[in-house]
């Protein structure tokens, strides 16, 4: 299993630990969000020699890079994929980290920042099972203003909508979001190797959604909605309670 762990991020909103250190590095239940996650990603394979991760790191980088050797990088295949010279966001960071990966297969990409009840193997297992999939998005129905559309027939992406502004965009003209499944993005998702030819045209930093946009007219994004899904946005300061709550009762 390949994963990259997108943990470049400011972590803004959980200031004002963050600014002494990575939201990665923030602790739930006394260990940091970061090895939480990998510990779920170790869970999900046989042997952690069937593991390779990708680390990008920005806001406080060193830290995250002292605490991987401290923990001997947690007994897997781990790299890092620096941004401290500019953050490149979700588009940009995937395209930097991608290449240093050392096979074609498939790439679970995660926040790390977001807890799940997820079964990350099955999840990875299902998208591997695709002939056609470039991508594939865990959604959920959470309430939010901003929601990404899929066709009802088909379950591939067709375009993004804002409810509070009415702006609709997408690929197909004259789109209307009532017709189609309308899901909030989880911030896990799976991504296929031919992937990255298609980002060529795309340079410094941008966003994994407005570059999905471009060719979800032309390849198929899916979206992955599962009704017993559990998730928690561990962002902001007032949440790690209950993110506490959750590893006990999800996680652990």
């Amino acid at each position: 299993m390949n994963a990259l762990i997108f943990a470049a991020g400011l972590g803004t909103r959980l200031k004002p630990l963050t600014d002494t250190m990575p939201k990665a590095l923030v602790p739930v239940s006394g260990k940091p969000l970061l090895h939480h996650l990998i510990d779920r990603l170790k869970s999900s394979v046989d042997d952690a020699e069937q593991l390779s991760v990708v680390c990008n790191i920005h806001h406080f980088g060193q830290q995250i890079i002292d605490y991987a050797a401290a923990n001997d990088n947690f007994g897997i295949d781990l790299r890092f994929s620096d941004e401290r010279e500019l953050l490149l966001e979700t588009g940009g960071g995937m395209k930097r980290a991608l290449p240093l990966f050392r096979n074609s297969d498939p790439v679970l990409v995660h926040n790390v920042d977001i807890l799940s009840n997820i079964d990350l193997r099955q999840f990875y297992e299902s998208h591997s099972a695709s002939t056609d999939a470039v991508a594939t998005m865990l959604v959920s129905q959470r309430d939010t203003n901003r929601y990404l559309l899929f066709s009802p027939a088909t379950h591939r992406l067709v375009g993004w909508t804002n409810i509070a502004t009415n702006e609709v965009r997408s690929p197909y003209p004259g789109l209307n979001p009532d017709d189609c499944l309308r899901y909030a993005f989880s911030g896990i998702q799976i991504v296929s190797p031919q992937i990255l030819p298609l980002m060529n045209d795309w340079h410094g930093k941008f966003s994994i959604i407005d570059f999905y946009l471009s060719i979800c007219d032309k390849v198929p994004i899916y979206c992955d909605f599962r009704s017993d899904l559990r998730l928690l946005d561990v962002g902001k300061i007032d949440v790690l309670a209950q993110a506490e709550e959750f590893v006990a009762t999800y996680i652990r």
